[in-house]
């Protein structure tokens, strides 16, 4: 059986809607970030990078939340478009330009905006910039076809689902009002019940959610440099 290895953000909350959507057996391992679970040696076992979500599967061992998508996409055969070389081109432009586009700069201006010490008059900038500039780039693709491929729901759907939750935190409680076809495509993955089972997830476990000084000195290792 599948190892889910589990923090409730937005890169493992896009592996759970798939595993969830594609009714596959896992079991829960649940990563508390907050409280330094992702450094111990057992977790680097799997993901040397010290992040969530992380899987195994069997004796396969994978990290990052796109490469698993890929894998269980590829693995099972559901929510993939055609397997043509077009279609198959726009999943895998898509699927980047969301893991190195819009998580990186939505999660960085969440940091900037919410945890970092001042002054971030620049970083804020910068990266509500740039967090907006991905976002609108999807809306965009979305204004024409109800999914980001087309007509047909997939994992790239999910990837995106993923992200979207995030929206009103990282760029403001108004954002919908510009991202109208992002908010719809959140709307209609929200309504299914494979969602509602992911979202459930976190309900599950004991996380912390305070953001204390030793959830920062989990979260931020980097934070020791400046004290030092």
């Amino acid at each position: 059986m599948i190892k889910f290895y589990y923090h409730p953000s937005p890169n493992p909350a896009k592996v759970a809607l798939y595993l969830e959507e594609a009714e596959i057996p896992y079991e829960v391992v649940p990563i508390d970030t907050r409280k330094g679970d992702q450094h111990s040696p057992d977790f680097l076992k799997i993901n040397p990078n010290a992040k969530t979500p992380a899987m195994t599967d069997g004796d396969i061992v994978l990290f990052d939340s796109t490469a698993m998508l890929l894998y269980l996409g590829e693995k099972t055969g559901k929510f993939m478009p055609s397997d043509t070389p077009a279609d198959r081109a726009q999943l895998l432009s898509w699927m980047m330009f969301v893991a190195t586009g819009i998580g990186p700069y939505t999660g960085q201006n969440v940091h900037f905006k919410h945890y970092a010490p001042d002054p971030k008059e620049y970083a804020v900038n910068r990266y509500d910039f740039e967090a907006w500039r991905h976002w609108t780039i999807l809306d965009a693709r979305l204004a024409d076809r109800p999914w980001m491929l087309g007509d047909t729901y997939t994992l790239l759907d999910m990837a995106v689902w993923g992200w979207a939750r995030a929206v009103p935190y990282a760029l403001g409680a108004d954002a919908w009002t510009k991202l109208p076809n992002v908010k719809r495509l959140l709307d209609t993955v929200n309504a299914r019940p494979a969602a509602v089972r992911a979202e459930a997830l976190k309900g599950k476990y004991p996380f912390k959610t305070e953001v204390d000084a030793d959830a920062r000195k989990q979260m931020f290792p980097s934070n020791a440099r400046l004290a030092a």
